[in-house]
């Protein structure tokens, strides 16, 4: 009985050290959505809040007072251990304002004599808060409903290059939704852009084989003013030669007479008959039109596709630094609740060297999430062709984005009859079709019209204008080019043959991805009934293990599992709707003639996964 009230004094003890962080816990272990921004004045609360690592010379003063406790059975061992703990505090609070950081080789852990030293650490220090990154200091503007606003537009001159620092920093971070990520692709996306100009070069193509219908007219007119060389020394022997004669008998020369003569011509010309070159040259250009535009419509729900998978690697970059930061606290209050059990004598110095180690690594991922964000949003950015001076936010919640209400053999036959790809490639086969036919037409005969009416009149003479006119009708045939026309007919064969097998490899290839995506829709809309009960579980579990660790009955190794379940079992979620939403938009993608779902229009602040919009209970079975 005697050897009994020794422990229970030391129990009560360790309450009463444990009862600072009693109050706050469950403040300091709620998972609730924070902003995916880290403020230095969280990262300085932070600083408060964590106990600095113990010297070594505590540590070496508790497990006296421990060894102390063991050998005697006197009620005052609490009492004598008071002080201790009370001095390890000092002690702390001392480190603390001094600014010593932990080492990663402790002193008090130096090689036995005899024995080969460890190889040298560098020392590190280890900092219980997160430093702010450059790019985490900008401020985030609110979200706003309806269309994007116009600022988010790029600069109307694309030859634009900035040239100073100050036009690409940052200058701040606009959240928008889904739905305005998908109008701003529309408006700004520069593959699009591409496509819509080959889709112009090729429909003034197509109106420049057009104009070969009609007939050709054109004019031209000159005046001319001439005076002959020969005429001059005509004239001047004629007139030296009457030189002997009486004024009255001499002649007058008109050998050098000058001239100034206006000519004008009009002519007409048409092919009256191709042998079916013509008319299968202006079917081969409208059927590459029609090809263009199938690709812009590719092109556009690709685009949208890519935007949406942007969008969700955001949220899934946001969720990610959500999750850290929970880590982060969790392993603080575990470096809290190490600390504790130390100073009152009943922890080690293990258990506070591995909190610190989680800490750690939960420092670590958190800065990477936060590294892995800043990416996400630039790469969604390039892909809405923004301004270089501003970035994005996701401001849509991460929950499930609809339901699919088709079969998979639907979704297939669907797929085949609206993608533009298959389509395409049929334009392709007939504009190959219409090319060997204006090929073989050159082999065939042609007949053409072409008509002149001319005007004249000399300046130089009283007699006014003259017309004319010449009429002709032409006639061409080549028997033999040497085999050039076949030759060509061959190349569009070769063509058509491609054509068709591209045909064939895209309608393989597009059942895959409808395959690919119902499967992914189906396994990741079971997984996420799963998984929010994984994390309603790791949360209890966690719960449970602090209360075994502060009770004295729990591990510190126990602690550290439960939490890193906690934070894969969230991981899990979020991957499982984000995957869900990817496989959603894949089918819409697959079928074409459906839109990107993109949840609601309104805009939010960044979110979390919450129960309240997830499957509750067993998931049904999707729709037959």
């Amino acid at each position: 009985m005697g050897s009994s009230r020794p422990l229970v004094a030391v129990g009560v003890g360790v309450l009463v050290a444990l009862s600072y962080t009693s109050a706050g816990y469950s403040q300091e272990h709620d998972l609730n959505p924070v902003t995916a921004v880290v403020a230095q004045s969280s990262s300085e609360a932070h600083a408060e809040k964590v106990d600095e690592p113990l010297l070594d010379k505590n540590a070496t003063q508790s497990d006296k007072m421990i060894a102390g406790s063991s050998q005697s059975d006197k009620p005052d061992k609490l009492e004598r251990s008071q002080p201790t703990t009370k001095k390890a505090g000092e002690s702390a609070s001392t480190n603390q304002r001094s600014g010593q950081t932990a080492q990663a080789n402790p002193a008090g852990l130096t090689p036995a004599t005899g024995t080969t030293p460890a190889s040298v650490i560098p020392t590190l220090p280890v900092t219980p808060t997160i430093p702010a990154l450059p790019f985490q200091s900008l401020p985030i503007g609110p979200a706003k409903s309806g269309m994007p606003p116009e600022y988010l537009n790029p600069n109307p001159n694309p030859l634009s290059l900035p040239t100073r620092p100050e036009e690409v920093r940052l200058r701040g971070i606009q959240p928008i939704t889904l739905q305005q990520a998908l109008e701003l692709a529309k408006r700004n996306n520069r593959d699009l852009q591409l496509a819509t100009e080959v889709l112009q070069r090729v429909r003034a193509s197509l109106r420049q084989s057009q104009a070969a219908r009609y007939p050709t007219i054109g004019a031209n007119g000159q005046i001319s003013q001439s005076r002959s060389a020969s005429g001059q020394l005509s004239e001047a022997a004629q007139t030296q030669a009457q030189q002997s004669l009486p004024p009255a008998l001499r002649q007058n020369s008109n050998s050098d007479q000058q001239s100034t003569v206006l000519n004008g011509t009009v002519q007409v010309g048409y092919d009256i008959y191709t042998s079916g070159r013509r008319p299968a040259q202006i079917r081969a250009v409208e059927q590459q039109v029609r090809s263009e535009e199938l690709q812009v419509e590719a092109t556009l729900k690709q685009v949208e596709l890519d935007i949406a998978n942007a969008y969700y690697n955001l949220q899934d970059s946001d969720e990610s630094v959500r999750i850290q930061q929970a880590a982060v606290r969790n392993a603080e209050a575990s470096l809290r609740d190490s600390a504790a059990l130390e100073r009152a004598g009943i922890g080690t110095r293990l258990d506070l060297l591995r909190a610190q180690v989680q800490l750690a690594n939960a420092q670590q991922s958190l800065v990477t999430s936060l590294g892995t964000q800043q990416i996400r949003r630039r790469e969604l950015a390039q892909l809405l062709a923004l301004p270089p001076y501003i970035n994005l936010a996701a401001a849509d919640p991460v929950q499930v984005a609809g339901v699919w209400d088709m079969s998979l053999e639907q979704s297939i036959v669907t797929a085949f009859k609206n993608r533009a790809e298959l389509e395409q490639f049929l334009a392709q086969r007939a504009a190959a079709e219409q090319q060997k036919k204006a090929a073989l037409a050159s082999l065939g005969p042609t007949v053409a019209f072409n008509f002149q009416y001319n005007i004249l009149n000399n300046l130089r003479d009283q007699l006014g204008f003259a017309d004319g006119f010449s009429t002709s009708l032409g006639f061409q045939w080549n028997f033999f080019d040497g085999g050039a026309a076949r030759a060509q007919a061959s190349q569009q064969d070769a063509n058509i043959a491609q054509a068709e097998t591209n045909f064939a490899n895209t309608r393989e290839r597009i059942q895959l991805q409808v395959e690919t995506a119902y499967t992914n829709l189906g396994t990741n809309f079971l997984n996420i009934g799963t998984n929010r009960q994984a994390v309603e579980q790791a949360r209890e579990a966690l719960r449970l293990a602090r209360l075994r660790f502060q009770a004295g009955v729990g591990t510190q190794t126990e602690v550290i599992n439960t939490e890193n379940d906690l934070t894969r079992a969230e991981g899990n979620l979020v991957t499982a709707v984000l995957n869900y939403n990817r496989a959603l938009a894949s089918l819409n993608r697959s079928v074409t003639n459906l839109p990107i779902p993109a949840g609601s229009t309104t805009p939010t602040l960044p979110k979390t996964v919450t129960n309240s919009n997830l499957p509750i209970g067993t998931p049904a079975p999707l729709l037959r």
